[in-house]
């Protein structure tokens, strides 16, 4: 799957993510409630903290919940919330290690349609419909996973030319659009909420 991602703008980050499947999983269900940057690079924060430089599905759902929970807590914390994003991390990693025999890549791998993987990656613990579009289009846009109807199942993020998401970054620059289309939908949903409160 090795494939060059720029999700980070750290190169050693972005080189794990580019190679590591599981990594490339772990990252986006990391991104929630914190910076996509940040969320990204938590794969190669935990692979570090592991004395490790893949991650290893069979290795993290073994874990000592408690210890695990403290090497996602270690400062730079791996996430705002590392304890509950440790159980999580544990929960997928678990998942995988129980149908796919730990390998991430099965989730995607021979798969013959969009629709049929959505709904895997919406059957991952952790991962809702929005999130199973984003990493599907990511799939599809940066690591040339692109089963028929790819774009489709992943609705507005499987779109060409679109900055809705990390599928679409590919350097500073759009890094930059998708950041700034995100504060516009927040902004939105804000002024939509406020609205509705008035009447």
């Amino acid at each position: 799957m090795a494939t060059k991602v720029h999700l980070t703008q750290r190169p050693e980050a972005d080189e794990l993510l580019g190679r590591s499947p599981l990594a490339a999983l772990v990252g986006m269900l990391l991104d929630q409630q914190i910076p996509m940057e940040w969320a990204f690079t938590g794969p190669y924060t935990i692979a570090q903290r592991l004395g490790s430089d893949d991650l290893d599905a069979h290795e993290i759902a073994a874990y000592d919940p408690e210890r695990f929970a403290a090497l996602l807590s270690e400062k730079p914390a791996v996430h705002r919330y590392p304890g509950s994003m440790a159980k999580r991390v544990q929960q997928l990693c678990q998942y995988l290690v129980d149908n796919y025999d730990g390998d991430a890549e099965q989730v995607w791998k021979g798969v013959d349609t969009g629709k049929e993987l959505f709904k895997r990656l919406n059957g991952l613990p952790g991962f809702g419909k929005q999130k199973a579009q984003i990493f599907l289009a990511l799939l599809g846009k940066q690591y040339g996973i692109r089963p028929d109807g790819w774009r489709e199942a992943a609705g507005a993020y499987g779109e060409e030319g679109s900055h809705r998401s990390v599928a679409d970054i590919t350097g500073p620059e759009s890094l930059a659009q998708v950041r700034a289309f995100k504060q516009e939908q927040k902004a939105a949903a804000k002024s939509a909420k406020s609205a509705k409160s008035a009447t």
